[in-house]
């Protein structure tokens, strides 16, 4: 597996689709902190594109850094372009999922003119201060209502909005995380879980992590294109605050997929793949 070294040392791994051919699209994971592994081919995209993804520190095959401190979002910003300078890229394609967006955003942020694309998926909003109102995910939450799961979900939904929410609730709303709460989705929900470094899940957000005014000002100049991939179901990013992100860059097209949730790769292949691949080739 190929790797490099981080700025502070650390050894950091990345999977690379198709070595040698084609124009990478580096895509940073959610979790956050999860192994890389969840994102998978992508729904295929492998096949049309050359998939790069990260590791970042402390997950998957990547090295545990000397300073938990480093988990930091701001601060994995330069491991991302230790990775773009190994690659030995003038500019490259990004893709951030649900709290790699925020990674993603920080990145154009400190280093705009090396981002040619930008492709958000069901994006976290933390670094750019966006927030959900509680009728904006409860509507989301309501296109599931025929499902046999719904009521209960729904009702610890309902918990969760208003600032109650329990650990047993928070657990209670997954399935509105995913398209279709199968036993497919219930063996990658298990997964993903074993697959999150909590530890520097705790640190990715930590104080200091973010400043949206400064960020928002970037994204306000970044004149590159820029999509945002919604579920239409997906209650943790819904496409109202999907369309709000995508309003904050000059050039940037939602594109909102039915009968997907938080993982649209799984839930609509077909649709992510060309959306995704269209809007990448020039």
């Amino acid at each position: 597996m190929p790797t490099f070294t981080a700025p502070d040392g650390t050894e950091l791994a990345y999977h690379d689709s198709s070595p040698g051919s084609g124009a990478p699209l580096l895509c940073l994971p959610g979790g956050p902190m999860q192994d890389s592994a969840y994102l998978g081919d992508l729904g295929g995209l492998a096949a049309r594109r050359r998939l790069i993804r990260l590791d970042l520190r402390g997950t998957g095959a990547s090295a545990v850094p000397a300073d938990p401190a480093s988990y930091r979002c701001d601060r994995l910003v330069e491991d991302v372009e230790a990775l773009r300078r190994h690659l030995g890229l003038d500019a490259v394609d990004l893709l951030g999922h649900s709290a790699g967006a925020n990674l993603a955003a920080l990145y154009v942020t400190r280093h705009p003119g090396r981002v040619a694309r930008l492709v958000l998926v069901t994006p976290g909003t933390a670094a750019v201060g966006l927030d959900t109102p509680p009728e904006e995910r409860l509507a989301a939450a309501r296109l599931r209502s025929g499902e046999p799961w719904f009521g209960p979900a729904y009702a610890a939904l309902e918990e969760v909005t208003a600032g109650r929410g329990t650990a047993e609730a928070f657990g209670a709303v997954t399935p509105f995380f995913h398209g279709t709460w199968d036993g497919a989705a219930r063996e990658r929900h298990a997964e993903n879980d074993r697959q999150r470094n909590g530890e520097a899940a705790a640190a990715y957000g930590g104080e200091g992590a973010y400043d949206p005014p400064a960020t928002r000002a970037v994204l306000a100049g970044f004149d590159r294109p820029v999509l945002v991939v919604a579920g239409q179901g997906d209650v943790n990013t819904p496409p109202p605050t999907a369309a709000a992100y995508a309003a904050l860059f000059p050039k940037a097209e939602l594109a909102v997929l039915p009968g997907a949730g938080h993982f649209p790769w799984h839930d609509a292949p077909e649709d992510f793949t060309g959306t995704v691949n269209a809007f990448l080739t020039p």
